[in-house]
């Protein structure tokens, strides 16, 4: 059974820091992309930062330079390390496994958790 299990979220004011984990349950978890995705209340989910197969990486505009996403193959673990946070951050932060192969398309996704920033 797949299982995307985040922690780490919570309150902090503006200006402070936060590390999310997400901890994945997936058969050949190394072949994955495994991101962050959040979602604000009445907004469209938007992708925060994610880590290919290949441990390239990628980011959202908005968290460049403020958040740093970090990976362990071994232990098929994703962080996500957020400094600086902004209200304008706040959201229910989800953990993503994507995987395309030549037959299907795989996307899994945690339960999310939130993360609140005060002004």
């Amino acid at each position: 059974q797949v299982q995307l299990v985040e922690s780490g979220g919570g309150l902090v004011e503006s200006g402070g820091s936060l590390t999310l984990s997400c901890e994945a349950s997936i058969m050949m978890a190394s072949l994955y992309t495994m991101g962050w995705y959040r979602q604000a209340a009445g907004q469209q989910r938007e992708l925060v930062a994610a880590v290919t197969s290949l441990a390239g990486t990628n980011y959202g505009d908005s968290v460049k330079g403020r958040f740093t996403v970090s990976r362990d193959y071994a232990k098929n673990t994703l962080t996500l390390q957020m400094n600086n946070l902004k209200p304008e951050d706040t959201a229910v932060y989800y953990c993503n496994a994507h995987r395309v192969t030549d037959v299907r398309q795989y996307d899994y996704w945690g339960q999310g958790t939130q993360v609140t920033v005060s002004s």
